[in-house]
């Protein structure tokens, strides 16, 4: 399970840290056992993110079953999605 409150406290990380592989491997660090995935936002067309933001996304990963899928379901979210926004 995760949290609406630890979604908006890994934003607040990335907004002061800046977004990098750096930063996500700290995020691993410190949200242990949490998953964390880094990609660039258009590399998920069709999805709704948790927590919109102008440089990046955050989406919920449900990693229960054998495959790995998005959900918008915090209750069976093992992991997040950190998004880079590109601007055109």
């Amino acid at each position: 399970m995760i949290s609406q409150n630890q979604i908006n406290e890994i934003a607040v990380k990335i907004k002061t840290l800046g977004l990098d592989d750096a930063m996500v491997s700290v995020l691993r660090e410190h949200y242990q056992p949490m998953h964390f995935t880094y990609c660039m936002d258009d590399d998920l067309p069709n999805n709704t993110p948790v927590l919109e933001s102008k440089d990046f996304n955050l989406y919920l990963i449900d990693g229960r079953e054998h495959c790995l899928c998005l959900t918008n379901n915090f209750e069976v979210a093992t992991g997040i999605v950190v998004a880079e926004i590109i601007p055109d």
